[in-house]
């Protein structure tokens, strides 16, 4: 008789197990498919390296209910929590299941993934959500508004402790967008993600409004105009592989380095074309990311924000297999100048890579802070800001390249070393100057040009006096505000010898809880 108990509830177990693979049952996978989405399970399988994905809680259903709900149980709710690998690094991971409930957030999915972030925690890896939900499960009220406000709090100490991914697959509605957005980094599908606080039809029913979901919430609404996505991927498995690739420059928590992989480039390697892709005139843009390309690893630079405030870009890449932040004035948009997009997306990011220990490199040629009403009314002061305060408080390494022009105080703002950049790089090219020479000629010499009998001809050669003597690097230098003046043949080499001398840099900041950034 024991034997046999014993085998029935063996078999019991893997019923049990065969059912919670099927989540919300058969018919309703195939609704998802027909929706060109994968189902939770398939997503995690995508993500997590092949065999490596243990899940955690199963067996956990909702609570009772008093509105039609307790004859429909799914075994593990709307999501599916565990722990796998990506490239054999640990990783915790939660998929919501839109086949249950559409997904929606009951008191038991949140704690399902309040315990797997709280074991991401103990244990010191990263967590990614994949998001996929109708939003609160209105039939258990305010025990769903309870669950979000447990994940927020989650998110809130995870941050700065293990890195944090939200992928969006499906909808992502009203409170449910905040945990999200309270993560390091927000992966969107084009045409499958839509995040937004308000849906369409409310939106028409108070203003009058009629927008569509994909241009109120979807990838281009948000990685573009918003900024609130850093990633637009068109197709699941695709944005499912950058994520992977992500977390390949990442290190596991706070306390470890960065993983360094050497992808064969030499180190002392010089390009002989990048002296050539500054033009001769300075008025002239340029690509910035043509200079980054040449410089790294294998060219191979991971933009983050790419279509967002692209006056200014931000991403991952390695020098000699150590993983850096790369923040670069992008002459090509705007002329690089910095306005209050750029400024917040930088000082983000910057922050992002001091709090996990990556080393910052920065390219820099900007001339100045985007003018105008608008941009003062929209606080670029306060903006601008946050920049300061992000580098001057970043402990990490700390390396800048000044490849044209920095004036005024956006010079400042680019890792200067009088905000402790700790080795800062000029090409001959390097011009550091309050302002540009016609500028500066036309307020220090303005009596003298009135006087003169051909005023033109005299501002040309006072402005030409002052870029031979003022406008080029070697008066910074000679102040020690520029470390070295390096040929640009150099420059990978140079780089790389300052993060191997800057390897065991160790810098603290003042005893305090927390600085006040200028939010």
């Amino acid at each position: 008789m024991v034997i046999r108990r014993k085998i029935d509830r063996r078999a019991q177990l893997r019923r049990m197990r065969e059912e919670s693979l099927l989540g919300g049952g058969q018919r309703r996978i195939d609704a998802q498919h027909r929706r060109g989405k994968l189902t939770a399970r398939e997503r995690i399988a995508t993500l997590l390296d092949e065999g490596s994905f243990e899940e955690l809680d199963t067996f956990v259903v909702h609570r009772s209910s008093d509105f039609g709900l307790d004859s429909q149980r799914f075994l593990g709710d709307a999501v599916v929590t565990g722990y796998g690998s990506v490239d054999g690094r640990r990783a915790f991971v939660y998929a919501q299941d839109f086949t249950v409930f559409g997904g929606s957030l009951s008191e038991a999915v949140a704690q399902k993934i309040c315990k797997v972030m709280d074991l991401a925690m103990s244990v010191g890896a990263p967590v990614v959500g994949l998001i996929d939900s109708g939003g609160a499960r209105i039939q258990e009220g305010v025990d769903s508004l309870g669950g979000y406000s447990s994940i927020f709090h989650k998110n809130v100490w995870a941050s700065g402790v293990v890195p944090q991914i939200s992928v969006i697959l499906g909808p992502a509605a009203g409170g449910a967008t905040y945990s999200p957005a309270l993560t390091d980094f927000i992966f969107m599908a084009s045409g499958i993600g839509q995040m937004y606080i308000t849906g369409p039809d409310v939106i028409r029913s108070v203003t009058g409004e009629n927008v569509s979901h994909e241009d109120l919430g979807g990838a281009a609404a948000h990685s573009v105009r918003s900024g609130v996505a850093h990633f637009s991927v068109a197709g699941e498995e695709a944005c499912l592989a950058q994520v992977r690739r992500l977390l390949g420059f990442l290190p596991l928590n706070n306390m470890q380095d960065p993983p360094r992989l050497h992808l064969g480039d030499d180190p002392a390697r010089s390009d002989p074309d990048l002296p050539h892709v500054i033009p001769d005139d300075p008025s002239q843009p340029y690509d910035m990311l043509e200079v980054i390309g040449r410089v790294v690893d294998s060219g191979d630079f991971m933009q983050v924000h790419q279509n967002f405030a692209q006056n200014i870009a931000v991403g991952f890449a390695r020098f000699d297999g150590r993983p850096v932040g790369i923040v670069a004035n992008q002459p090509s948009h705007m002329a690089g100048v910095l306005d209050i997009d750029a400024s917040v997306k930088a000082a983000r990011f910057v922050r992002f890579c001091d709090a996990f220990n990556i080393p910052l490199v920065t390219f820099v040629d900007v001339p100045g802070f985007m003018p105008g009403s608008n941009q003062e009314y929209g606080g670029i002061i306060r903006h601008g800001a946050k920049l300061i305060f992000a580098y001057a408080e970043a402990t990490v390494p700390k390396i800048s390249l000044l490849t044209r022009k920095a004036y005024g105080g956006a010079y400042i703002v680019m890792s200067s070393k009088n905000l402790h950049g700790d080795v800062n790089l000029a090409w001959p090219t390097g011009e550091v100057a309050v302002m540009g020479a016609a500028g500066a000629v036309n307020i220090i010499h303005r009596n003298d040009i009135r006087s003169d009998e051909d005023p033109e001809a005299r501002r040309a050669e006072l402005i030409a006096d002052y870029e031979e003597r003022l406008m080029n690097p070697y008066a910074a230098a000679a102040r020690g505000m520029i470390d070295d003046i390096i040929d640009p043949l150099d420059t990978r080499a140079k780089i790389v010898r300052s993060l191997e001398m800057l390897e065991n840099k160790r810098e603290r900041l003042p005893p305090k809880k927390h600085g006040s950034i200028p939010l």
